[in-house]
């Protein structure tokens, strides 16, 4: 049984770290001073710029430093007074050549550049350093003509200067190198880099793609060098925390020299035979696990090494890199992690990558899994792989602290899992089978472009990872769905093998296009990745058009290509023939004739456009035969109809039972403002509720063999069914109200009996789920993220046990002609105006209305006769329709209301061609204004004006209408109570949905 695993490591949350801020701090130019011969030596014989440049390409390295080379003084201080230098390597050469004195007058004007001698070593040269203050170089190194060995002091140049801010910043590990002979760690740092980097290359194959892969390379360890006792344990002291490991000599100096601090520490006569074991045995007593590796040219010092718990390397074998890097590999993490038996040290099982570790945790051997986790090798090995948020967290996770083998598994599952899903967040990967599993995210299959619902996907993908309070509600999840983008070069590759650009462009009918294309052939090297798709994804899968025009930022694309959806079979070849089929019926429907005629419609070539597919799970449950969300929903930054308390900038909901095609194809939805969860106007009156609510949902259908035999109308495998069905599967239980036709009462919930409203009552005034908090933040972060109003579409499941999950499917731009606005609707001259309000809604120009329709008042209007005016305007009206001209309605009190006495009571019919209504306020008829709520999905649907003027109040507040105007001009029509006028020129209609500003000018009207 195992034990109870404590709350702080069952609930917890891994801090992500990123390598785009480490190693920031390069050497990017170097100064070499040297002689002639020694310069020769390096440029002809050595070649070291290209040899670094080669080795910085080989490790996948950036920014290679540049090579400058002088030979005296004055050539040296000139280039240092012309150029940014950050490192001067000098080189003696013979006695002579003095390069001692040339770095001491570079260092006296220049005292803040790295200084190194670089030093073909002799007895004279030995002899010569042994008398020289050295405290004015870096270090020194002894020079074979080993061009590796210069990457390497580049390299432990840039580690120490980037060591503490990239510990504070992401927690990089150090492997700290204790040795005071300059031939022996010049001998070993080309070795100990060199594998370093390889390693590095390595674990960046973590990464989920190519710049992040480059950027991971950042993560690994630093190496520091240090040459005294002192100073081993001040740098072990300052980043212990960090420590991957320790390599010492074991005799060297306990204090530096006075006066050679710098870079040869002391000299013969001060090292101690101890020095290194009291080194070792001081870092054991602070830290039990860190990795300890004693390295000596007396092999007498092995037996009492291995006895103390050290690993020994002998400094006089001919394979001391080799032994190096295989204890490395044992102890320091490096390499494969290899699970071994205890007793036997034989090898169990290997694994390479992260996900390995997590697919094979539960099957380790209990004994071995218990000697690795109680010597911490599990941290260990991912500190080597810079996967720094879970080695943290599992560093303190000991065997002391908890002795149960079992939960140590669970924990490092799950710490792995979290990991995973917060690297994925806000990354678009690269498709890789290896690393696609359910718990994987986004990924994109190609090296073109995403298209734009891919690229709107991944951008929301981003915008939850930058605000991690999206999820700070309990029960309720936010993401996107599973993807895989195949990236717009799928897409040329299949139309140019199949030559399908004759047909495509042809006038062919749709059908024929279609026909073509499903008879056409995708490239099969693509097969795997679909099959490892659908082991990852366990819903039915979304097959969406993702253009590169389409929700562009400055263009209308949406809705003009298809999205296909194919249920989830046991059988995956015949989902594999569907998916095939689908993924070229999207292609298709670029060339099919209203997308041509869109293209021409909005001036773009139709070679330009290029098809990516993303391929998304559906959201949704299963309910025997068919499968739907519990809700879909579109929210719109911008609310051009606000009323109440609604402001425009808050933006609008609209909310629909099962699949999000039933709103975009216009289906009826409830509107609501997130901010204002309980003012719902559908629902302010019992028959606007029984009326103006949802009677029909989508759902997809799970049993109807599709085959390959796909249409042009995507929705052909759609059921458009009744609301009753969905209270048969269970699914309105937090988003249904009942109607009680017996106490004529609509009741939130759901009772037996009775018709069932689809009112979003739990999730909008009960609190069962937090839509609106979470509806709020999608639109304020999406608009802030892309500085402008957006559209977002999302899907919500929702449980009975009241946790839900909600998943954001798209984002785009509002973007609408209609509603391109710049002039300041209020700053324009009430002489230019008809009329004028400071109460409008709705937005845009309107500019093709010349006719006007008006209620004859006065102010002894009497409200009686508004029956008989309601039966004139829609004679009017009728007569609009047949000659398609629409209006502007004006007239007193509501209009719409089913009291005559407070309005003119018509019905939407009766004034449908209308354009904008005005409600207009009289001194002895003052009704409180309706702002159009009779009529507000008809309104906000064919984004019709509605105005309100008060003639009580002064212009500037109550608004204006110039009605003297209307009665001096002829009528086309006059009846008892209405007239119709008619212009010479267009009126135009400007309504500022932002700031509820709208107005009729008559500029250039006679």
């Amino acid at each position: 049984m195992p034990t109870q695993i404590p709350q702080e490591w069952t609930r917890f949350i891994l801090k992500d770290v990123t390598f785009v801020n480490l190693m920031m701090r390069h050497i990017y130019n170097v100064l070499i001073v040297a002689n002639p011969y020694d310069a020769f030596m390096l440029e002809d014989d050595g070649r070291v710029e290209e040899k670094i440049y080669n080795e910085y390409a080989q490790l996948g390295l950036r920014y290679p430093p540049t090579f400058t080379q002088v030979s005296t003084i004055e050539e040296a201080e000139k280039i240092l007074s012309s150029t940014k230098i950050d490192l001067v390597i000098c080189m003696p050469g013979n006695a002579d050549n003095d390069a001692f004195t040339v770095a001491r007058s570079i260092k006296q004007k220049f005292p803040d550049i790295h200084c190194v001698v670089l030093t073909p070593f002799s007895h004279g040269i030995s002899k010569r350093m042994e008398n020289e203050d050295l405290s004015i170089f870096d270090y020194v190194f002894c020079w074979l003509g080993n061009t590796n060995l210069i990457l390497s002091i580049v390299k432990l140049i840039e580690d120490r200067m980037n060591i503490d801010h990239d510990i504070q910043a992401a927690g990089v590990q150090m492997i700290l190198l204790v040795e005071d002979s300059i031939r022996f760690y010049s001998s070993i740092l080309p070795n100990l880099y060199n594998y370093i980097l390889q390693q590095s290359q390595n674990f960046a194959t973590e990464a989920l793609n190519r710049h992040a892969a480059t950027l991971r390379m950042r993560g690994r360890p630093k190496v520091l060098l240090a040459r005294t006792y002192d100073e081993a344990m001040q740098l072990y002291e300052k980043y212990k925390d960090n420590c991957l490991g320790v390599i010492s000599d074991v005799r060297f100096p306990i204090h530096a020299h006075p006066e050679h601090q710098g870079a040869m520490g002391g000299n013969k006569e001060e090292k101690d035979p101890e020095a290194g074991f009291k080194l070792l045995e001081a870092i054991r007593r602070e830290d039990e696990y860190v990795p300890l590796i004693m390295e000596s040219a007396e092999s007498a010092n092995r037996e009492r090494a291995e006895r103390e718990g050290f690993k020994f390397v002998d400094k006089n074998s001919k394979m001391l890199s080799v032994d190096l890097r295989h204890l490395m590999e044992e102890h320091m993490g490096f390499g494969d992690f290899i699970f071994r038996d205890p007793k036997t040290h034989q090898e169990i099982m290997r694994i390479h990558t992260l996900k390995e570790l997590q697919d094979n945790i539960f099957k380790i051997p209990r004994d071995s899994m218990l000697y690795h986790i109680s010597r911490n090798h599990m941290s260990r090995w991912l500190c080597a792989r810079a996967i720094f948020p879970v080695s943290n967290f599992l560093k303190h996770v000991t065997w002391h602290k908890l002795q149960d083998v079992d939960a140590h598994r669970q924990i490092i599952f799950d710490a792995i899992v979290q990991y995973r899903h917060m690297k994925n967040l806000g990354v678009v990967a690269v498709f890789d089978r290896g690393k696609f599993d359910r718990y994987a995210h986004f990924a994109r299959i190609g090296d073109g472009s995403l298209g734009g619902k891919g690229r709107g996907l991944a951008f929301l993908d981003n915008v939850i990872k930058t605000h991690p309070d999206f999820n700070r509600f309990s029960g309720a999840t936010v993401q996107i769905p599973k993807t895989v983008v195949l990236c717009t070069d799928v897409f040329d590759q299949f139309m140019e093998q199949n030559n399908l650009y004759d047909i495509a462009l042809s006038d062919a009918p749709d059908e024929v296009i279609l026909q073509h294309f499903l008879e056409a052939q995708l490239p099969d090297s693509y097969i795997a990745d679909f099959f490892t798709f659908f082991e990852a994804t366990h819903s039915p899968i979304a097959i969406r058009s993702s253009s590169l025009l389409e929700d562009s930022h400055y263009q209308p694309f949406a809705g003009i290509y298809s999205t296909y959806m194919i249920p989830n079979l046991d059988d995956k070849y015949e989902m594999l023939r569907m998916l095939a089929a689908a993924i070229k019926s999207v292609y298709a429907s670029v060339y099919y004739r209203d997308s041509k005629a869109y293209m021409t419609a909005t001036s773009n070539v139709i070679d330009q456009e290029k098809m990516a597919v993303v391929l998304q799970e559906v959201v949704g449950q299963n309910h025997g035969d068919r499968y739907y969300p519990t809700m879909s929903g579109v929210l719109r930054s911008l609310n051009y109809y606000p009323v109440g308390e609604e402001k425009a900038e808050e933006g609008i909901a609209s909310l629909a039972l099962g699949l999000g095609k039933y709103i975009v194809d216009g289906g009826q939805t409830l509107r609501v403002s997130p901010w204002h969860p309980h003012q719902v106007m559908q629902l302010s009156e019992m028959e606007t509720a029984l009326r103006e609510t949802q009677t029909r949902f989508y759902a997809l259908d799970m049993k109807r063999d599709v085959g390959s035999d796909f249409k042009v109308d995507d929705g052909f495998n759609i059921l458009n069914l009744r609301v009753k069905e969905a209270e048969k599967d269970g699914t309105l239980q937090y988003i249904a109200s009942t109607y009680d036709p017996y106490d004529q009462i609509i009741r939130d919930g759901v009772y037996e009996g009775g018709r069932k409203v689809i009112s979003f009552c739990g999730v909008l005034q009960q609190d069962v789920f937090p839509l609106p908090e979470i509806m709020q933040m999608s639109m304020k972060y999406g608009a802030e993220a892309m500085r402008r109003p957006v559209e977002i579409e999302f899907a919500c499941n929702l449980n009975a046990d009241r946790t839900g999950d909600f998943y954001l499917l798209q984002i785009r731009p509002i973007v609408d002609s209609k509603q391109t606005l710049v002039e300041d609707v209020a700053a324009l001259p009430d002489d230019e105006c008809l009329l004028r309000s400071h109460r409008s809604l709705g937005h845009g120009i309107v500019d093709d209305v010349t006719d006007v329709v008006y209620v004859k008042y006065d102010d002894h209007f009497t409200a009686m006769n508004n029956p008989a005016v309601a039966s004139e305007i829609e004679h009017i009206n009728r007569q609009m329709i047949d000659e398609g001209r629409g209006y502007v309605l004006i007239g007193p009190g509501r209009w719409g209301s089913s009291d005559p006495w407070l309005g003119v009571p018509v019905k939407w019919p009766h004034i449908s061609a209308a354009k904008v209504i005005v409600e207009v306020a009289l001194k002895n008829y003052r009704v409180d204004p309706s702002q159009g709520t009779h009529f507000f999905q008809n309104l906000t649907s064919f984004g019709v004006g509605y105005f309100t003027i008060d003639t009580n109040q002064s212009a500037d507040q109550g608004g204006m209408v110039r009605k003297d105007l209307l009665d001096a001009m002829p009528a086309v029509e006059e009846t008892q109570y209405v007239r119709h006028v008619r212009f010479k020129r267009p009126l135009r209609i400007l309504m500022d949905g932002t700031k509820q500003e709208g107005a009729i000018t008559m500029l250039n009207v006679e």
